[in-house]
């Protein structure tokens, strides 16, 4: 159940309720699932949806984690009971952010896994593009993201570090819509990466899935023991996850083929996207449903790690990733090695 322990609620003006020791969701006062509480690691709920107070009780009680979105995806609030993380490797990375040649090091890892894995997206839809103006302009831009690269290891300071990653991303993503259908291109146009809100429908997919990942990714964390909030890439500031964003940035091309996926073989169409005033683009109804279903199946697909020599499922992924930078941050290796997809 470690990789189907995430109850995703999508439906609008839903009523999530306890029931016993299982979550009941109501739409309409009709009954639409129910889900034995012992099975969920965390609950995350999508827009205006109603939960009672016993439920929050219960999730606190038991250590299951309730995140609020908003309707884009965006993170709005998380309940979450008694801390029960590591101190001792809390302490060490508390005091690794002060060690400036650590920070370096590890925001260098961190955006080299996801310049090297958005590279990989780019050459595989090189490979099987259906022209070669395609193929060659997503081979270019293969070509300036391994630039990025070459370049990242003389980077003096993480302000350059997120320079460079700035840079790799405006390539890449300037290149993602050549991977789309052509006769799909109109519908999903990417006009590079905009959120807070979404401008267009491949942006709005990409929002959906990465407020997910975003909370796979901080749950690894914790798992793991590690301080979500004190991260080495991303600025500190309140409220926010810095360390799960550093975790995040490595599997963003996981989400992004994710989506590429479901846009190539139909699964989402322009009806499944309503334009709300202000220019913002949303992802609206059962295709909420389907993409989550998509997200869910993917964690199960096995995939081989170079460093630990055997086969993971997907959705350990973050988790295996977590521990692995506890060990670096503890001292145990030397520096954290993101996962590289092949």
């Amino acid at each position: 159940m470690q990789l189907l322990n995430t109850l995703y609620i999508t439906t609008p003006d839903a009523y999530v309720r306890l029931d016993n020791d299982t979550i009941s969701v109501k739409v309409d006062d009709e009954v639409k699932l129910r889900v034995p509480i012992h099975h969920l690691a965390s609950v995350v709920v999508f827009g205006y949806i109603s939960i009672s107070t016993p439920l929050m009780h219960r999730l606190a009680s038991d250590g299951i984690s309730l995140v609020m979105l908003d309707t884009n995806g965006r993170f709005k609030a998380r309940l979450e009971g008694g801390v029960n993380g590591n101190v001792l490797l809390r302490q060490a990375q508390h005091q690794k952010v002060l060690d400036q040649a650590a920070v370096l090091d590890i925001a260098k890892s961190c955006v080299a896994g996801k310049i090297k894995n958005s590279r990989q997206v780019l050459l595989r839809g090189a490979r099987e593009a259906k022209n070669e103006t395609d193929a060659g302009a997503l081979s270019r831009a293969a070509d300036n993201l391994a630039a990025s690269l070459r370049a990242l290891p003389a980077a003096g300071d993480t302000d350059v570090v997120r320079g460079i990653e700035g840079e790799a991303a405006r390539n890449y993503f300037a290149a993602l819509n050549l991977i789309v259908r052509e006769d799909l291109r109109p519908v999903f146009q990417l006009d590079g990466r905009t959120r807070r809100p979404p401008r267009d429908r491949f942006n709005a997919l990409l929002s959906f899935l990465y407020a997910m990942l975003m909370n796979d990714c901080r749950s690894a964390c914790e798992a793991a023991g590690l301080d979500p909030q004190v991260g080495f890439l991303h600025v500190l500031r309140p409220g926010r996850a810095a360390l799960a964003l550093d975790l995040m940035e490595e599997f963003r091309p996981f989400a992004d083929r994710l989506a590429l996926t479901l846009i190539n073989r139909g699964q989402l169409a322009a009806k499944d996207f309503t334009e709300r005033e202000g220019g913002a683009v949303l992802l609206e109804g059962d295709a909420r449903k389907v993409v989550v279903v998509a997200y869910q199946e993917r964690k199960q697909e096995e995939l081989n790690h170079a460093l630990l020599a055997e086969s993971v499922p997907m959705g350990m992924l973050p988790l295996v990733q977590a521990r692995l930078l506890a060990r670096a941050i503890r001292g145990e290796t030397d520096g954290y090695i993101p996962f590289i997809m092949r």
